[in-house]
């Protein structure tokens, strides 16, 4: 293949987490079953919070959604590492790598905003009760999620055209197991200045600022707490946002420590095995974490498996 412009490349090479043959059984075991157990579970929570209409609250409404970003999260990348391992091929190809980017993008940031939202939620409920279902109605919470969804597609959006006035040398191995924004940007021949200052500037925007909303919420909600007399009534408040402060630590935990471990080792193989964690394991635990400490999910998934039986 020779050096040219984006029309001239037809496929890209994926590394994946390892090129020794003998761990390939290995990998397609352990990825298919956390990939199994990460689709039952959030496909589990969703249902049961269809199923229950004592869940048709504004926090439930956001859990289902990110249930389902979930889904979709890991599914822009597992399935096809899972089927290049069982094919043994390497190969995805350019249209492939660019729609791979593109989902991959969108329900990454819609995870982001998510989170954030039921953060918000959280706030209402418990420094301001007695507006909580004034503030939090279905319109209110349906245009929060509308504008999350418009801009994870308009920075997804924004980043693949940009790819796409990239070209590419002869050299198109990405030492991961799936098409990272990032790593792609990397193997191109052009000036990939602009691609870079817009890859920096829209996740220090839509990164940065709804983490600070998190930090924000929860620094009122502490307060707050903090001001209830009884042991009882701090613990019931402090259980409501256990969870979702629990997913928060893990899905930013995770992200922020492969963003700074990858800027200190300067090693993509290394890097591409800890994304693993924010990419696939995040998005497992999750119905656990939800599940294990809500007394609401529980009776729901009772319900449905009585349903079903």
């Amino acid at each position: 293949m020779e050096t040219g412009n984006q029309t001239s490349v037809s496929e890209f090479i994926l590394l994946g987490l390892s090129e020794e043959a003998e761990f390939q059984p290995l990998l397609f075991g352990i990825f298919l079953f956390m990939y199994l157990v990460m689709f039952i579970g959030n496909l589990l929570i969703i249902l049961a919070i269809i199923s229950d209409s004592h869940l048709h609250t504004p926090m439930y409404f956001f859990l289902s959604n990110l249930s389902f970003a979930d889904i979709c999260f890991t599914s822009t990348t597992v399935p096809k590492m899972l089927l290049n391992i069982k094919m043994q091929s390497k190969v995805i190809t350019y249209e492939g790598c660019l729609s791979q980017m593109y989902f991959y993008m969108v329900f990454g940031q819609l995870d982001n905003f998510l989170l954030t939202m039921m953060a918000y939620d959280r706030f209402v409920a418990i420094c301001h009760p007695l507006l909580y279902m004034i503030i939090m109605n279905s319109k209110f919470c349906g245009f929060l999620l509308l504008v999350s969804w418009l801009l994870s597609i308009l920075d997804s959006l924004i980043h693949d055209l940009l790819i796409l006035q990239l070209s590419f040398c002869e050299e198109l191995k990405i030492p991961h197991f799936f098409c990272e924004l990032n790593q792609v940007i990397q193997l191109a021949c052009s000036n990939i200045f602009l691609s870079e200052l817009v890859l920096y500037f829209a996740n220090g925007l839509l990164g940065v600022i709804p983490l600070i909303g998190i930090i924000l919420s929860y620094s009122k909600i502490v307060s707050s707490i903090l001001k209830i007399s009884s042991a009882r009534g701090k613990y019931k408040a402090f259980s409501i946002c256990g969870s979702h402060l629990s997913v928060v630590f893990l899905f930013y935990g995770t992200f922020l420590g492969v963003y700074f471990s990858s800027a200190a080792m300067q090693n993509s193989r290394k890097t591409a095995i800890a994304s693993v964690m924010y990419t696939v394991v995040t998005p497992m635990l999750n119905p656990f974490i939800y599940s294990l400490r809500n007394k609401d999910i529980k009776q729901a998934l009772k319900k449905l498996f009585s349903a079903a039986i």
